[in-house]
């Protein structure tokens, strides 16, 4: 069964829709500092305020203790966002209590008003169903209807996901359809040659994807932190580096599974090996199956694929027609160690079919490296959601919406 969609919710002109977006954005200084998020939800605010909709967005910020925090106000968020829509955007200095009350009480059609931080309510996030339900139906009292638009909680069985989408009659936004389409397209129908790209620290974040992808790629290329587990159970040292001992068994498994299908696993050739983990750190380029100490004779600590595989890896990028990538190569906030970062995306935006960047890290590596989100097949706003997708599991947040 297909998502529900907007259409479902009939004539919205002077309804109150409530919009559960993921605007979890850093900020600094009280300033955002990557609005990648917040621009993801304008197509569907603005196909909303377009049909005369009176506007409530909904979403939480971080992970304060079911209080409120004022490090955690998404305060300076309604401001990137006035500026955004070139409208003023109301602004509740509570969730829900008196200032949402009157906060949406005041709003006309082709208005938009953001609730404070949802997370300042214990009952988003409890473990115990009757306490979100209870937080889902103060809620639902702003709303005639509810679009879900957050695609990076849709993993989660949280009140503004979950419980609200079934209190009031509830479709999928247009960002939300837009990240299923792509990530069935990587599942069920990709254009071959079809590589998958994961780096990111620790192989056990990637189990369940490559379980699930390795009977549906032609080849799998492994970098960043977790590429020394799958070094060590070759039998190569790997110095100081990043290691997940528990998972060696499992990464030789994979290793014997890709050969039988015919599945090319493609890892480092060279590697980037510091003295140590810092911006200025000296660092050398060594063999991968020969790491041996850093410069300055302490043992050595891999913080990057090397040139020899930077290149590799882009050829095989920008010769594939379907690519999603998962997780950066190396410590892309140290300068010296971003080479491979860079180099996967570049090749990344010069992929002829689709290329996807999987959320999370590698969202904010290519932002912070200075591509745009307009330079990429798609960008998804989910790490953790895209790669729960990935690994066939069911999201809740997709499943009260009629996904099957």
């Amino acid at each position: 069964m297909a998502l529900r969609t907007i259409e479902s919710l009939g004539d919205l002109a002077g309804k109150r829709v409530i919009v559960r977006c993921d605007l979890n954005v850093p900020l600094s200084e009280g300033t955002v500092t990557d609005d990648g998020r917040i621009r993801a939800s304008l197509p569907t605010l603005n196909a909303l305020l377009h049909r005369g909709a009176k506007v409530i967005v909904i979403s939480h910020l971080g992970r304060p203790e079911g209080a409120p925090d004022e490090r955690y106000s998404l305060a300076p968020v309604a401001q990137r966002l006035s500026e955004l829509l070139g409208a003023p955007v109301a602004f509740s200095s509570d969730t829900v209590g008196p200032s949402a009350d009157d906060t949406v009480d005041g709003l006309e059609s082709g208005q938009v008003a953001l609730l404070e931080n949802l997370r300042f309510n214990p009952g988003e996030t409890s473990k115990v169903e009757s306490e979100r339900a209870a937080f889902a139906a103060q809620l639902a009292r702003y709303g005639d209807s509810m679009v879900s638009d957050g695609f990076g909680v849709v993993h989660r069985k949280q009140a503004s996901v979950y419980e609200l989408a079934q209190a009031l009659p509830s479709a999928a936004g247009s960002l939300i359809a837009g990240e299923t389409d792509v990530l069935d397209r990587l599942t069920e129908s990709p254009e071959r040659p079809y590589t998958v790209v994961l780096g990111g620290s620790k192989v056990s974040d990637k189990l369940g994807v490559i379980a699930h992808l390795l009977p549906r790629v032609d080849r799998l290329l492994i970098g960043g932190g977790m590429l020394f587990t799958f070094l060590k159970a070759q039998g190569h040292e790997v110095g100081a580096s990043l290691l997940e001992e528990d998972q060696l068994d499992t990464v030789r498994g994979y290793l014997s599974e890709a050969t039988e299908r015919g599945v090319e696993i493609v890892l480092p050739t060279d590697v980037v090996v510091a003295e140590r983990f810092a911006a200025d750190a000296s660092w050398s380029v060594q063999p991968a199956d020969a790491i041996e100490s850093g410069p300055a004779g302490a043992s050595g600590l891999g913080l990057d694929i090397g040139p020899d595989t930077a290149r590799r890896f882009a050829e095989l990028v920008a010769s594939s027609t379907t690519v999603f990538w998962n997780g950066p190569m190396g410590v892309f906030e140290f300068p010296a160690f971003a080479h491979g970062t860079r180099a996967v995306a570049e090749a990344l935006t010069q992929v002829a079919g689709l290329g996807v960047v999987g959320g999370g890290d590698s969202a904010a590596a290519v932002r912070a490296l200075g591509f745009g989100d307009v330079d990429f097949g798609h960008v998804s706003t989910g790490g953790g959601a895209s790669l729960e997708f990935l690994e066939g599991k069911k999201l809740p947040g997709l499943e009260v919406l009629g996904w099957q």
